[in-house]
């Protein structure tokens, strides 16, 4: 089963993602708030998303 990412905005109103594997364990995250989901997605992107 694949990895399940989402995109989110913080308490800051800034985007985050996050990637949950099947077993339900946060695999990874980003660590700083993007203002553009653009950059979010790019950021992602570099850990493994496929888009």
């Amino acid at each position: 089963m694949q990895d399940k990412w989402e995109f989110y905005k913080d308490g800051e109103k800034k985007w985050r993602w996050r990637r949950t594997a099947s077993n339900g364990r946060i695999v990874g995250a980003s660590t700083q708030g993007y203002v553009n989901k653009a950059d979010c997605e790019a950021n992602a992107r570099i850990n493994g998303w496929k888009g």
